[in-house]
């Protein structure tokens, strides 16, 4: 591995504890990846601000960096959105203990590195010039925005990730940095009208529901999308942010991207037709009184902004108005204030929106004795939502049915969703039960040295989500549908492919390590830096690259060994499980 020189300074610890630290992870995550070369960076953007998606393991984490005078940022680093408005805490009506006292206190911590408090997901709107260069970003929408329609070139970052290459300026040189991992490996063929923002929302939600664990993604799903109209910014980004949600990085849309590569072969081509949209809004509509209406996930353009004050100004005009605060729109500092000279603010507070900045709807904490059901015009925000990060009954509708919800609190009667009682398909799996004996060799990484453990397994083919799907203080895993769904990762030796969605995902898991929920051993099939910043700052053995695929040859509940030594890991099958 060819090291720079200044990368090599800061692993020797010449500057700092703090950067020692984010260039062991550079490190470990280039010896991951299998890639010898390394990166120099122009800007970064980190993840994991509030409180209730960093949690215990970010506020732990950032305390055990305090105290460092060389621990700043090499490099432009922006901060992604905290958990409210402190402005509007009030009105916002959060019931979360000490909650703005630990969200200034993880602001601080950020501004302590030298990180500019932006607060926003949406840094590729911020009233400037389109980012580009080579970039180290950790915000789902974020990425997949920027790598589709701008310059821009980042790996999809975990916010941990992010930060190590913010304080150290480099990046291992692989995935989305090599022009010949640019390349779609789905085709996605458009058959009907999609003429709103929340149609391109569904669609994106759509192709990721589709994927299927036989897929050779690693990268993630890349569409190449074609029969979509010319679509708007905000269209465009609606589109993106609900294919970030199953890990879609980059994607490919003709006659609105730059031209798709061209590819012998897609891993899967699926056909998006009407019946698929209209069943989805179908699904997705009030099925009883909405509490509270949401717009602005990611945080609202200008121009979403202005279609809600449109579309309330037809309401005020008819005489009526919103009460109790019931319709709330999420918006970048940026975009409030531009919103603020136009007179757009000033008409929907007077219509009795709440106008909020610097936060979001899926990272607040929302006060369950008021609000148990929310619509919105956005499938990131359902996504996040409906999980176990809020675990609030969602539902979707274009902005100007949001608006009418908003407005009349009437216009569905009845008890709001119950999220529990939803049926949740069960996801597909490869797995078969195996009983042949079983021994294969791997890799660790460089930050560890040695290491021997026996446990039992807990395997899966399906990634893992851990913002939202697995239980922040139990470590149990909470996804309807999932095959491990309703188990704990508690001393196992946990073996799955990857961890999918929120870039926040190692936090979490870090605070599982901290409070003693953790797993033993750590095996990912796949490159993933959504999960080896945890393994690698708090030194949770962690294994990778074996010449057999341990999620397809190995069973839950199967005695296992492993060790590490002179970077080779060895996992044998002690003894087998029983099937059930």
């Amino acid at each position: 591995m060819d090291v720079p020189s200044e990368l090599g300074s800061m692993l020797e610890g010449s500057l700092g504890r703090t950067k020692q630290k984010a260039a062991r992870l550079v490190v470990d995550l280039a010896s991951t990846a299998g890639v010898k070369d390394f990166i120099e960076v122009d800007n970064a953007h980190v993840s994991g601000v509030s409180v209730i998606t960093g949690g215990h393991g970010l506020r732990r984490f950032l305390s055990d960096l305090s105290g460092d005078p060389l621990g700043k940022v090499s490099i432009p680093t922006t901060l992604n959105s905290a958990g409210c408005d402190h402005e509007k805490i009030e009105e916002m009506g959060i019931d979360y203990p000490n909650f703005l006292e630990q969200q200034f206190e993880i602001v601080r911590s950020y501004l302590d590195l030298g990180i500019e408090a932006t607060l926003s997901c949406t840094p590729y709107d911020r009233g400037v010039e389109s980012p580009g260069g080579i970039g180290s970003w950790a915000e789902s929408n974020a990425v997949c925005f920027s790598n589709s329609y701008t310059s821009l070139i980042t790996n999809r970052e975990s916010g941990l990730s992010a930060l190590a290459t913010a304080l150290t300026g480099w990046a291992p040189k692989w995935g989305l940095h090599i022009d010949s991992n640019r390349i779609p490996n789905i085709l996605v063929k458009v058959e009907c009208d999609m003429s709103t923002s929340s149609d391109w929302s569904v669609l994106g939600d759509w192709i990721g529901k589709q994927i299927s664990p036989s897929w050779n993604l690693p990268w993630g799903p890349m569409p190449r999308i074609l029969g979509l109209p010319q679509g708007s910014f905000e269209k465009r980004k609606a589109l993106s942010a609900s294919a970030a949600n199953y890990g879609c990085p980059m994607l490919w849309a003709d006659g609105i991207t730059a031209d798709a590569p061209a590819v012998d072969s897609y891993e899967g081509e699926i056909t998006f037709r009407e019946e698929d949209l209209r069943g989805r809004y179908q699904e997705l509509a009030p099925k009883g009184k909405v509490d509270l209406v949401v717009i602005g996930c990611p945080q609202a353009s200008v121009g979403e902004a202005r279609e809600t004050a449109a579309a309330v100004r037809a309401k005020m005009e008819l005489g009526e108005e919103i009460r109790n605060h019931r319709l709330w729109l999420f918006m970048s500092a940026e975009n409030y204030e531009l919103i603020s000279l136009d007179g757009t603010l000033d008409l929907l507070e007077e219509a009795g929106a709440l106008i909020l900045k610097d936060t979001c709807p899926e990272v607040t904490p929302y006060n369950r004795s008021k609000y148990n059901h929310i619509l919105t015009n956005s499938l990131k925000a359902e996504h996040y939502l409906t999980s176990g990060l809020n675990r609030m009954p969602t539902s979707v509708a274009p902005i100007i049915e949001c608006v009418s919800h908003a407005f009349d609190e009437s216009l569905v009667e009845g008890p709001p969703p119950d999220i529990g009682k939803s049926s949740a398909k069960p996801i597909d799996t490869a797995k078969t039960h195996q009983d042949s004996p079983f021994e294969s060799s791997g890799k660790g990484i460089p930050s560890q040295d040695r290491w021997e453990i026996t446990g039992k397994a807990l395997v899966t083919d399906v990634p893992i989500t851990y913002l939202g799907y697995v239980n922040r203080d139990t470590g149990v895993i909470e996804e309807p549908g999932h095959p491990l769904d309703g188990i704990a990762i508690k001393d196992t030796i946990l073996i799955y492919p990857k961890g999918s969605g929120s870039t926040v995902a190692p936090f979490v898991l870090m605070g599982l390590v901290y409070n003693g929920q953790g797993p033993l051993v750590i095996v990912n099939r796949d490159v993933c830096p959504l999960t080896l910043p945890a393994a690698s700052l708090l030194g949770v053995p962690y294994a990778h690259g074996f010449e057999d695929d341990p999620t397809l040859n190995v069973n839950t509940g199967d005695e296992v060994f492993m060790s590490l030594s002179d970077g080779s890991v060895s996992l044998r099958v002690e003894s087998r499980s029983t099937e059930d």
